[in-house]
C-alpha cells in the first residue's frame, strides 16, 4: 500500500473515532478546559499520533495526516450546515435547566449539574435566586445561558467538576 494512502486512511479512522468519542462523552466536556483536561488532550494526541502516521515520521507524513484532519473537519462542518438532520445527529441539543424559576431536576440530574454549579452560573450573571431566572439553558457548546429579565444577557462557561472519573478530566 502507498505509505501516504496508509497515513490518510489511519488519520481518517482516528478522526472519526474521536468524533464518536466526543459524541458519546458529550461536547459539554470541552466547554471550559482545566489542567486535567489539557493533560488529557495532550495525552490523547500523543496516543493517536502513531495510530495516524504509523512508522512514517517524515515531514510529508505529518503534513498528510494534518491535511486529512483539516479536510474531514471542513467537510463535516459543511455537511452540518447543509443538512439539518446530520447536524442534529452530530450536535447535542440545548437543554432547559430552569424555566420561570422552576428547576428541571430530571435534566439537571441527567447532565450531572449540581445546584452549586447552577448557582455559580447565576452569580456570574448577577442573579441571586432561582425564582429570578426566567430561563437557564445549557447550550450545545457547553455554556449556560441565563435570562433573568435583565437587559444584560451573558453566557457562563459551565465547568463540570467530576470526582473519581480520571478519563473525562474535570469538566
Amino acid at each position: 500500500m502507498n505509505p501516504y494512502l496508509d497515513v490518510i486512511l489511519r488519520s481518517a479512522a482516528v478522526y472519526f473515532f474521536m468524533v464518536i468519542a466526543l459524541r458519546v462523552f458529550g461536547k459539554k466536556e470541552l466547554s471550559q478546559l482545566n489542567t486535567a483536561d489539557v493533560i488529557l488532550i495532550l495525552l490523547i494526541s500523543n496516543a493517536v499520533q502513531n495510530a495516524m502516521v504509523g512508522s512514517d515520521t517524515s515531514l510529508w507524513g505529518g503534513l498528510a495526516a494534518a491535511t486529512v484532519l483539516f479536510a474531514i473537519n471542513f467537510t463535516l462542518k459543511k455537511l452540518m450546515y447543509r443538512f439539518k438532520r446530520f447536524s442534529e445527529f452530530m450536535q447535542e441539543k440545548p437543554e432547559i435547566l430552569i424555566h420561570d424559576g422552576n428547576l428541571d431536576f430530571k435534566i439537571l440530574s441527567k447532565l450531572s449539574i449540581t445546584s452549586d454549579e447552577l448557582r455559580e452560573a447565576m452569580r456570574e450573571h448577577g442573579v441571586e435566586y432561582f425564582k429570578d431566572v426566567k430561563l437557564a439553558m445549557l447550550e450545545i457548546d457547553g455554556n449556560i445561558s441565563i435570562i433573568s429579565g435583565d437587559t444584560n444577557l451573558k453566557q457562563t462557561h459551565f465547568k463540570r467538576r467530576r470526582k473519581h472519573k480520571s478519563l473525562s478530566g474535570g469538566n
